[in-house]
């Protein structure tokens, strides 16, 4: 669960009023779902995981800032953002050895679980699916805290040349029972899940399935392009969000943010047509306009005490420079589906 968590209620209020609007038909207000405005240091950030600790959310992102792997910033009103901190001064050694070719870090996915905070992050080339997801913790995410200290624990899972799947772009996600997951991948034969142990945060030895839950069909028009999976919970059903299409080009990426559900956290997910994310099925939540290009990367931030809206927390690249900003939506869940804000226009 990049999902994470806690909003803070009186934000979370907040948020919630500034989205709503009249239904007359029931006399209650309806939520309406928006973009929030953001200040301070928002770019570059790409693929943001975004956690909460105390009254302050901290989003980790894959690209360096300041020559630093996996930068940290900071808010206490989901507003202003600062840069405070990061996980890597570079890429591990442990990776290096077995990705010679790797500059920087992936797709970082935060998490507290088991009294710590779990992050897992990705190293691989471009173009390669010789890939590793790694696990690095820390008790705190406070960087004035004398608790303040990052464990790397090295590798988790990776895939090779021989495989049909990438290991990069993981997410941890928790069912029902209390059971840990972790999706990922990218192109190939798609986005993938593996049970973990909740103790260790490593595989689990209870389940060595490699489940396959949602794939896109290649054609000569498009290339298998699926990845940055993000697992949820919401009501009865487990939501996989995903990103179509290409990412990573300036103002020519043309990602856009897809969603689709499932009875069980493995799977099989459909959209709102019925048709299996395995097959290419998949619904539109969010994609981009002349002024924002390339909506994707996205996470969840989900309001576990039920005050205020879950968040839709994600990057767009900016159409005239191509830099890629952070960016955040409130959610709405009409008839068992999410519902984003709409990105702001050139002339907003």
């Amino acid at each position: 669960m990049r999902s994470k968590r806690f909003l803070h209620i009186g934000i979370a209020l907040a948020l919630a009023a500034s989205a709503l609007s009249a239904q007359p038909s029931t006399g209650k207000p309806a939520a309406q779902p928006a973009v929030l405005s953001l200040e301070g240091d928002l770019t570059p950030i790409h693929d943001p995981s975004i956690a909460r600790e105390g009254n302050n959310y901290y989003v980790f992102a894959t690209n360096k800032y300041q020559q630093k792997d996996v930068p940290m910033f900071c808010s206490a009103d989901l507003h202003t953002f600062r840069f405070c901190g990061n996980v890597f001064d570079g890429v591990p050694a442990w990776a290096l050895a077995e990705i010679p070719g790797a500059r920087g870090i992936w797709a970082p996915d935060v998490s507290f679980v088991n009294g710590e905070f779990r992050l897992y992050y990705a190293v691989s080339t471009f173009g390669s699916n010789q890939s590793d997801i790694g696990l690095i913790i820390n008790k705190t995410l406070d960087p004035k805290s004398p608790e303040y200290h990052w464990v790397d624990r090295g590798k988790v899972f990776g895939s090779v040349k021989s495989d049909d799947f990438n290991a990069i772009d993981p997410n941890l996600a928790v069912d029902a029972d209390g059971n840990q997951w972790l999706s990922f991948g990218s192109f190939w034969s798609g986005v993938k899940m593996r049970r973990i142990d909740p103790e260790t945060g490593k595989l689990s030895a209870l389940d060595s399935t490699l489940y396959s839950i949602a794939s896109r069909p290649r054609t000569e028009t498009q290339k298998g392009e699926i990845e940055a999976p993000f697992v949820i919970r919401h009501g009865q059903y487990y939501y996989l969000f995903v990103s179509y299409d290409r990412c990573c080009r300036g103002a020519q990426s043309t990602y856009r943010i897809m969603v689709g559900r499932a009875e069980k956290i493995t799977g099989p997910y459909v959209d709102k047509d019925g048709k299996p994310m395995m097959e290419g099925g998949a619904t539109e939540l969010l994609a981009g306009n002349e002024r924002w290009r390339g909506p994707g990367g996205q996470s969840v931030l989900q309001d576990a005490q039920g005050a205020g809206p879950d968040l839709l927390i994600f990057h767009a690249y900016d159409g005239k420079e191509g830099r890629p900003f952070l960016q955040i939506s409130t959610l709405v869940w009409e008839n068992g589906w999410p519902r984003a804000g709409t990105l702001p226009g050139l002339t907003q």
